[in-house]
């Protein structure tokens, strides 16, 4: 996410602090913070695919997904 979308949702959260933001302004700020959470968990998520386990016998083993969350 570019630098400058980031300084507008942080914009955006100070504004609604203070005085409250227009129905325009938090459809703005909503779709711009799913947009970073997008990003963030892509990027989490490729860095936990090249993440390995070395165990004491020196065995590298890939972290995989887990599969049951419940």
């Amino acid at each position: 996410m570019k630098q400058e979308k980031i300084d507008r949702i942080n914009q955006l959260a100070r504004k609604k602090k203070a005085e409250g933001l227009t129905p325009e302004e938090a459809q703005e700020q909503a779709a711009l913070r799913a947009e970073y959470i997008a990003g963030f968990r892509a990027s989490l998520t490729a860095q936990l695919d090249n993440t390995v386990v070395v165990d004491p016998d020196g065995n590298r083993t890939p972290v995989k997904r887990k599969t049951n969350l419940s």
